[in-house]
């Protein structure tokens, strides 16, 4: 007589020392969830402290290429060393990371700092999802997810709130050495709670994909320290032939992108123009909206962080409200999130520099909901037509989507640099750049949404 299968009961998942791991694995969650709206918020001080806003925006790239690199490895660490061994590392790497940007005395240190904590983040990350498919019977997969989910939330309401607190009392240092705290606690109790358990088998990282990456940032990266626009517009038009170059480069071991990444005339070539030049449209909003709003307005840090974290709002309240919605309505969906896009950048183009503040805290709003809208339907559609790259073209979206981040980043510290940030965040600057930052940006927002067009006008079923 064969016994009665386990219930999907939160009590039940809690059992047999699942809670702890789950608890760890929220951990590690958070030390990623928090750190965008943190960092966020405080970088306008830290700035001004270090007299570094020529290398605003590199402290949110490098810290999204250390995430690339590290998320592309992750897996195969795991195979190879164990899931303990990665999470321990893991953790004491981000744990260095915030020491060093801690201990900063300019901003190329701590630079450096964000890329090793990229690095140690993205590692941690990558090997919590791989425990979680480890640790974790089928029966309780979506409710670990709901908690994860919940975890970004609560970072979006209390992210802002911390960094804001830290901040106003220009106490920025003290919040790096908060988070390093964090990462050791989550690198001691690694031994304690997760069994010494191999990841699955993983195939080699995907190098070549990589460094041409990490080459592409680069490219942009030096646009944005160079004075000269039409150097700046030849590095600029390099790096993105290098990003295209990437994604359809062969992979043999197995790739960032599946092989239709680089064909915008497929459906999977156009949803991953969509995750590219959208995320790196908003980018600019994410990076400079505190300052701005700080510099312009006369907000506090606190203020302009949950301004800033309007997108995040905007993003999860949009996305829980179009869950339930049937297959019919999904291009739909797409066609419109991406449209909501276009359409708060170029409104940031014209509202950041003079206002009102309430247009401003709309057009983030609605930024965030298109993201909302559309996110989740393209993915789906991406991985239902990737006949056998299903795994690689669900790891590859968020792959695509760290690329954006960080190539945006650049190109909005490109924009700001031209504009005279380089030489501190004056009246004037800040005014200058509170338009042409976005007006650049709606080009890129154009781009990613006729590949989120194509996306939603195709039948699913299409490869």
């Amino acid at each position: 007589m064969t016994a009665p299968a386990a219930k999907a009961t939160w009590a039940d998942l809690i059992a047999e020392g699942r809670g702890a791991r789950l608890a760890l694995i929220t951990l590690g969650v958070w030390l990623n969830a928090a750190d965008a709206l943190v960092t966020s918020t405080i970088m306008p001080t830290v700035a001004r402290e270090l007299g570094g806003y020529a290398f605003f925006s590199w402290a949110t790239a490098a810290y999204m290429v250390g995430a690339i690199f590290s998320g592309a490895t992750a897996a195969t660490l795991t195979g190879r060393f164990g899931l303990r061994s990665v999470m321990v590392g893991a953790g004491l790497a981000t744990a260095f990371g915030c020491v060093v940007s801690a201990a900063a005395s300019d901003m190329i240190v701590l630079v450096l700092g964000r890329a090793i904590q990229g690095l140690g983040a993205g590692w941690i990350l990558g090997a919590c999802y791989v425990a979680i498919g480890t640790l974790f019977p089928e029966r309780h997969l979506a409710r670990v997810f709901g908690v994860i989910t919940s975890v970004w939330g609560v970072a979006t309401v209390l992210g802002p709130l911390i960094g804001g607190l830290f901040a106003d009392r220009g106490a920025w240092r003290a919040l790096f050495w908060a988070f390093a705290v964090q990462s050791l606690a989550f690198a001691a109790a690694v031994p304690a709670l997760s069994p010494a358990a191999r990841g699955p088998r993983a195939k080699g990282a995907p190098w070549r994909q990589l460094a041409l990456v990490i080459l592409g940032v680069g490219l942009i990266g030096a646009a944005d320290l160079t004075a000269h626009p039409g150097a700046a517009a030849a590095l600029g038009l390099a790096s993105f032939a290098v990003f295209v170059l990437a994604a359809r480069t062969p992979q043999p071991e197995g790739g960032l992108f599946p092989r239709d990444a680089g064909r915008p005339t497929t459906l999977i070539g156009a949803a991953y123009l969509s995750f590219f030049a959208l995320t790196a449209a908003s980018m600019g909003f994410a990076v400079y909206a505190p300052a701005l709003l700080q510099k312009l307005y006369g907000l506090s840090p606190l203020a302009s962080g949950y301004a800033a974290g309007l997108e995040s709002v905007g993003w999860t309240a949009a996305a829980l409200a179009v869950t339930g919605l049937g297959e019919r309505w999904h291009g739909l969906a797409i066609r419109l999130g991406a449209a909501s896009i276009v359409g708060a950048v170029a409104a940031l183009a014209l509202v950041m520099r003079d206002g009102p503040l309430a247009g401003i805290f709309l057009a983030a709003l609605v930024m965030g909901a298109g993201f909302g809208l559309s996110t989740s339907f393209t993915s789906r559609r991406v991985i239902a037509a990737a006949a056998g790259e299903r795994e690689l073209a669900s790891a590859g979206i968020n792959s695509a989507r760290l690329v954006g981040n960080s190539a945006g980043a650049c190109l909005a510290g490109l924009i700001a640099n031209l504009f005279g940030v380089a030489a501190g965040l004056s009246p004037v600057a800040a005014r200058t750049t509170a338009v042409w930052l976005f007006v650049a940006a709606v080009p890129v927002a154009i781009a990613g949404a006729l590949g989120a067009w194509r996306v939603g006008a195709r039948d699913v079923r299409e490869s």
